[in-house]
């Protein structure tokens, strides 16, 4: 490999942050049950990747504690969070706790919690995990999917939570 495709050569990692933060992602919370016990996590590296076969993906950080607790399980929910979950954002973003205290959920058809007022979810099967710098990219083959909530999703912008205006 040149010099000049070398992953990273002389990028500032504060400057990409802050470039990267001008591209809005949609937020979501990928959720497992791990030792009977739910676990979940804030996560803006989500896509769709491909309609046949269905797989989405997600790039949790190395750093993650709970994406092993979601790889133990083997399965998990994407919940594609509404505008007016920001609390639940929070709840799943931060370190330790009971991230699930106030937070309504029921168990999806492969046991995972499903958020209520999510505006979707995804049922997924861990099919594959690929390096990816200080991420995992994790592909999930896609088991089961709906639209529970017709509502504007929650949008993340610039270092902080925006609203789709139109």
């Amino acid at each position: 490999m040149s010099s000049a495709t070398t992953p990273s050569a002389g990028i500032d990692q504060a400057r990409m942050r802050q470039v990267m933060g001008h591209f809005a992602t949609g937020v979501t919370v990928v959720t497992a049950i791990h030792g009977g016990a739910p676990v979940g996590m804030a996560c803006q590296s989500f896509t769709s990747l491909s309609l046949e076969p269905a797989y989405i993906s997600i790039a949790p950080a190395l750093t993650s504690t709970t994406y092993p607790k979601v790889r133990t399980a083997g399965r998990f929910v994407v919940n594609i969070l509404a505008e007016d979950q920001q609390d639940v954002c929070r709840a799943m973003g931060r370190s330790g706790g009971d991230k699930f205290a106030g937070v309504d959920w029921s168990p999806a058809g492969n046991g995972a919690p499903r958020l209520a007022g999510a505006v979707a979810w995804i049922e997924c099967d861990i099919a594959h995990e690929l390096p990816g710098g200080d991420h995992v990219i994790v592909i999930g083959a896609v088991t089961a999917l709906d639209l529970p909530r017709d509502t504007a999703p929650l949008m993340f912008h610039k270092g902080r939570y925006a609203r789709l205006v139109g």
